[in-house]
């Protein structure tokens, strides 16, 4: 037993990444796109959240409830920011998916600490449990080697 448990926990340390994606995009069985910013808040300070797209060298602000920077006038009309328990924010934007640049980096930040992802259109999944599972960067090779660890116990 302590064989299995060194050897799955040298395979943890060489495949699960330091840090997990802090933003997912996917598109949602009604053609939304949703970019999910899953970065903790810091504590006392007042939370802030800024969304936002960028293709070449043009960024555009989506949605965001900071004073001063006003977000695309028609992309902020069509998109809706929830907050995520227990931490981050969920953006969805409606009717803009075939509008989509082919190369696209979305990015939030949550109190001012930022997470991007880059990503082309054809790699945009849909929004299912199952396609999050796999995309997410840790959280199934953690579920793998606690699964092999039971079974060889």
């Amino acid at each position: 037993m302590l064989k299995f448990l060194f050897l799955f926990g040298v395979l943890g340390v060489l495949l699960i990444p330091a840090e997990c994606n802090l933003i997912t995009v996917c598109v949602e069985d009604d053609n939304d796109l949703r970019v999910d910013c899953l970065i903790k808040p810091k504590a006392n300070k007042i939370t802030t959240y800024e969304f936002s797209w960028s293709s070449g060298t043009k960024e555009t602000l989506i949605n965001n409830n900071v004073t001063g920077s006003p977000p695309d006038a028609q992309l902020r009309d069509s998109s809706e920011v929830v907050e995520l328990e227990p931490h981050g924010y969920r953006m969805t934007l409606r009717g803009h998916t075939d509008k989509l640049p082919h190369n696209t980096t979305y990015m939030c930040k949550v109190t001012g600490q930022p997470a991007n992802i880059n990503m082309e259109k054809e790699q945009l999944t849909p929004c299912s449990a199952v396609s999050f599972f796999l995309k997410s960067s840790c959280s199934w090779i953690v579920c793998l080697l606690f699964f092999f660890y039971q079974t060889h116990c």
